[in-house]
């Protein structure tokens, strides 16, 4: 007589079902390679724990499954840790600012390549998974115009690298780094490149062209001394020609075509966070802020 068994996932819509013939009261072995495939749900908020947004994996109590199971569980691990070491290091506003230290560098580098050797996706640079807004966590700006502009050409008492994303979406990227002015002026430096995919792993990034937009004054932050000076010249800009005007507002736009290119490496790509290195092997995790994209066929696979 025929016996089925399935063995539920945590996740309301998947399951694994296995079959075999029983024709006394134990049941014969298992075969030797089960293979079982774990379904993503996209997640419920923003940004977040990303125990919240993880695969709902399945505890499969079967012989086969479990070192399946036990590299996911590892998976998941190797994420926190690597979240845990970027705040137990300041976070961005402690790289960008240079208050992170050697030590606290070398942790986060060695959570960084403890997560690639796990990486779930073989092909990166095709997956649906890499379009997207991401955030950038952690980064070495040498590796980055749009930092290597503010943070080498800037003293970080005039300016200050507040947060930095990046955009990627039908062969393109949008790079925006958000400045902060004198602590009491915000603006945007925006730019655009071209991608080109070389490999499975390996990409081209040629720049476009970069916008340095028009900045705004947050008000409650402008010292007494400069708020005369700052009035005076907003009401100057009000009483130019519309077309100078309207110029003005919409900021400064660069050409930068033929200029700079770059290759990278994707080396570690799920819903949730993504990792890429430079020539130079200097890495750039990021980590996504929308939601991933909804997939009809589940996006991991493994067989032990």
């Amino acid at each position: 007589m025929a016996v089925a068994q399935y063995l539920l996932l945590p996740h309301p819509h998947a399951h694994v079902r296995r079959s075999f013939s029983s024709s006394s009261s134990s049941p014969p072995n298992p075969p030797s390679s089960v293979a079982f495939q774990v379904f993503r749900q996209p997640p419920r908020g923003r940004r977040g724990s990303l125990r919240q947004h993880s695969p709902r994996v399945a505890m499969v109590a079967s012989q086969g499954a479990p070192a399946a199971y036990a590299k996911e569980m590892e998976r998941l691990s190797a994420k926190e840790s690597l979240l845990l070491a970027f705040k137990d290091s300041g976070g961005f506003e402690a790289l960008v600012t240079g208050k992170t230290t050697d030590v606290q560098r070398i942790d986060v580098n060695e959570r960084i390549v403890g997560l690639e050797r796990l990486n779930p996706t073989p092909r990166p640079t095709t997956s649906p998974f890499l379009e997207g807004k991401w955030n950038f966590e952690w980064f070495d700006s040498s590796g980055l115009l749009a930092a290597r502009l503010i943070l080498e050409r800037l003293p970080s008492s005039l300016a200050n690298l507040s947060k930095m994303d990046v955009v990627f979406k039908d062969g393109y990227a949008k790079v925006t780094a958000n400045l902060k002015l004198l602590n009491s002026i915000e603006s945007k430096v925006v730019l655009s490149t071209k991608l080109s995919v070389e490999g499975p792993l390996r990409m081209k990034e040629e720049y476009v062209d970069g916008t340095f937009e028009t900045p705004s004054i947050i008000e409650e932050s402008v010292p007494d001394q400069l708020k005369g000076a700052l009035g005076q010249a907003a009401n100057t800009v009000q009483q130019l020609p519309v077309p100078i005007r309207d110029a003005i507002n919409s900021g400064i736009k660069v050409p930068l075509s033929g200029t700079f290119q770059r290759l990278f490496f994707i080396t570690y790509l799920d819903d949730e966070i993504l990792i890429l290195r430079n020539e130079s092997g200097t890495p750039e995790v990021l980590t996504r802020l929308d939601a991933p994209p909804a997939l009809a066929e589940p996006v991991v696979e493994y067989e032990s």
